[in-house]
């Protein structure tokens, strides 16, 4: 059977709906409910009615017996002229079908039919004889019927005579008959109610299974689950109120660290708790291990919101991978201007020796010289690892474009990168440049101050800068994620100096007093050699 999606595709349906098919077994359960219960409704109602034609024989037959009249009567000569029309007009006011007044022996003295008047009483009357008020169901000459049977007594308590009060089968089928309609009236409309919910009840079902068959919903489940365990991103589906994840696969779990059981959102990292109900495209955020990629969207279904999905990519392997060509991107851009300078620096000596001005050409080009070579020869003298000597100097050459004093102060001292690589330090030393140049902008007299430094108990980094720095909730929420001061874009720089510092155990933190400064201490191993620390550095320049 072809189906066709709410999408606009087609699909080949598997059998009935799963409405279709609850619509089918709700609708015979009902109908054979509804039979029973209509069925036990007859019984009932004709189980009624025979406790009520006792109940009424019963009364006849001792309202009857127990007159006066009907004493007077028995000892007189001819019972039956005088009993037969009162038992009539009584039958006729009662509805029964017959009132038979009959002595001790059976001898009718009163019958419906008058030609059994004076014949034996067909029945049980023994009961009666010895006192006893009794009811019973018996095929006498009317057909079957539900008779009662009881004594008449005299002044001294002697029984003289018997009555016995009686409705046919017949009678009283007739009379649960006249009940039928009702019953089947009330049956029917229960039918056509149930019928109504089962229809509404498949309507919405229909809707909240997309009609789709048993074995339809169990390949989309099983491909669903397939798909979650399989992809290479992480995934996490959101309820309606954003609180709790209805799914979570294994990559979310692996990349955020989550234990097996339910997620809230509480249990995500600060920055992902904090994302609104919103769409979100490519954000970075930064965790202790990993730099994540993070994509969320809203899903809706027929105008409805019903929750959100949050996506995860891993680059932190891409990440340090741009770090190293942001790195290379800065030597080269230094390269670029130190370049620049010289040729300039070269056209005026030219033009000085052109002028004649031979003596002041030497002085000008041999300044020149030992301001860069000094500076050139105090850092490599200072900083074991070349890497850093080279971030330092393009840092330098940049801030200098910016218009920015860029120094590294004097008891700068690095004979290793220990514990971290040099791609770390780097990584490290490079963030910290660049919020303060960016911290400090383009301000007259804007001056940042690079002080890094080592020993046998710790890795000392501290950039100050002119900025007016960052108060501690401020640098709490940079150091979350790629917050930044800046309101074009979210850095990543000090999430990134974060990560370093949690996973080697060091500490982070900032100060505005005596000027802005944010600083960096990494316990080194005891017992650490600064030999093998540089040399490891050095090879991982």
């Amino acid at each position: 059977m072809i189906g066709r999606r709410r999408d606009g595709g087609a699909r080949i349906r598997r059998g009935r709906s799963v409405a279709g098919q609850v619509f089918a077994v709700q609708l015979a359960v009902l109908a054979v409910v509804i039979a029973v219960g209509t069925a036990l409704a007859v019984l009932q109602t004709r189980h009624a009615q025979d406790d009520a034609t006792r109940a009424q024989v019963i009364d006849i037959a001792v309202a009857v017996a127990r007159s006066p009249a009907t004493l007077t009567a028995v000892r007189s000569p001819d019972p039956t002229a005088l009993l037969q029309p009162v038992t009539e007009s009584i039958r006729q006011r009662t509805g029964v079908d017959f009132i038979v007044v009959m002595a001790p022996d059976r001898t009718r003295y009163t019958h419906t039919d008058p030609d059994r008047i004076g014949k034996p009483f067909s029945g049980t009357i023994d009961r009666a004889l010895a006192g006893e008020t009794f009811t019973e169901t018996f095929a006498g000459t009317l057909g079957p019927s539900i008779r009662s049977v009881t004594p008449v007594r005299d002044g001294d308590g002697h029984i003289v005579a018997l009555v016995s009060a009686g409705i046919t089968r017949v009678h009283i089928g007739a009379q649960v008959r006249a009940q039928l309609p009702a019953i089947l009236m009330v049956a029917a409309a229960g039918l056509v109610l149930a019928l109504l919910g089962a229809l509404l009840l498949r309507r919405r079902l229909l809707r909240q299974t997309l009609g789709l068959a048993p074995a339809e919903m169990r390949t989309l489940y099983e491909h669903h689950d397939a798909v979650l365990h399989s992809v290479h991103e992480g995934l996490l589906v959101f309820d309606e109120s954003g609180e709790r994840a209805e799914v979570v696969n294994d990559e979310a779990r692996r990349l955020l660290r989550l234990p097996d059981g339910p997620v809230l959102r509480t249990d995500l990292p600060i920055s992902l708790q904090r994302l609104g109900p919103e769409v979100v495209r490519d954000e970075m955020h930064v965790t202790p291990e990993q730099v994540l990629v993070v994509n969320q969207d809203l899903v809706e279904h027929a105008g409805r919101r019903m929750g959100t999905v949050l996506t995860l990519r891993d680059h932190t392997e891409l990440r340090d991978v741009l770090g190293e060509l942001n790195s290379v991107r800065g030597f080269a851009e230094a390269l670029r201007a130190q370049a620049h300078e010289a040729a300039n620096r070269l056209h005026a000596v030219i033009t000085m020796v052109e002028l004649g001005r031979s003596r002041e050409a030497v002085a000008f080009a041999t300044a020149e010289l030992e301001l860069s070579q000094a500076l050139i020869d105090r850092l490599a003298g200072a900083v074991a690892e070349p890497a850093v000597v080279a971030l330092l100097l393009g840092k330098v050459e940049q801030a200098a474009e910016y218009g920015v004093e860029l120094t590294v102060t004097g008891d700068t001292l690095l004979d290793s990168t220990d514990p971290l690589t040099a791609h770390e330090m780097v990584t490290l030393l490079g963030n910290l440049v660049d919020n303060a140049l960016d911290a400090v902008g383009r301000d007259e007299d804007a001056w940042v101050e690079v002080t890094v430094r080592r020993d046998d108990a710790e890795l000392y980094v501290r950039v100050a800068d002119s900025g007016p720095g960052m108060s501690e909730e401020l640098f709490s929420r940079a150091t979350e994620r790629g917050y930044s001061t800046k309101t074009d874009h979210h850095g990543l720089g000090l999430a990134l100096v974060r990560r370093l510092v949690t996973r080697y155990g060091g500490e982070l933190r900032a100060s505005r007093e005596p000027e802005a400064a944010v600083i960096v201490r990494f316990p080194c191993p005891v017992g650490a050699r600064r030999d093998e620390g540089a040399d490891a550095g050095s090879g991982d320049g």
